[in-house]
């Protein structure tokens, strides 16, 4: 089973004016199209994203106008290099039709679905629907000057964890086929 893939934004999920977390947050300048940009975030929500991705437990791409200068966003926050969905330059408007376009493409894939995003992500309607059918995806639209909470993260974690349970029930389940097929005198699948 391949691990879930999460959609990650920028403005208004990361930077963030209000990032709270119980600590001060850092800010920086990050730099697109030349342009210098102030970015402030909670530096543990980003220990938390780094912690998932090390877990090897998602697959984490930028899905963001960011994109072409998420390199800037990785060297500020301290992230490791992530995948991109698009590798061009693409204006806000376009951009939420790719953004959608992205997360059904990852459902279409077959695979579970994080997308976090103030802006994107439908918060109710038929979209939201079908996205979310048999729960296959996690949509979560912070507040923008708040971004994501670590309630959010906790969210995520326990949508990760259902993975996990499958996993283990797959590993069960072939375990208990072994075994029947042994006690039963046919042999055993390696």
């Amino acid at each position: 089973m391949r691990n879930p893939v999460w959609l990650l934004d920028v403005d208004g999920v990361l930077n963030a004016a209000r990032p709270g977390w119980g600590e001060a947050p850092r800010s920086g300048t990050a730099y697109s199209a030349g342009q210098p940009f102030r970015l402030r975030w909670a530096p543990a929500l980003v220990a938390r994203i780094r912690e998932l991705r090390g877990r090897g437990v998602v697959e984490i791409r930028w899905c963001s106008t960011w994109n072409n200068d998420a390199d800037q966003v990785e060297r500020l926050l301290g992230l490791p290099r992530l995948d991109r969905t698009w590798q061009h330059p693409i204006g806000s408007t376009a951009a939420a039709i790719a953004k959608l376009a992205a997360a059904r493409a990852v459902l279409d894939q077959g695979r579970r679905l994080i997308w976090t995003d103030d802006a994107a992500v439908p918060t109710s309607g038929p979209v939201r629907d079908e996205l979310t059918a048999g729960g296959r995806a996690l949509l979560i639209a912070p507040i923008p000057s708040r971004g994501l909470q670590p309630e959010d993260l906790d969210a995520i974690n326990a949508f990760l964890a259902e993975d996990d349970q499958d996993v283990a029930r797959c590993a069960a389940h072939d375990e208990a086929l072994r075994i029947a097929r042994r006690l039963l005198g046919g042999t055993s699948p390696s």
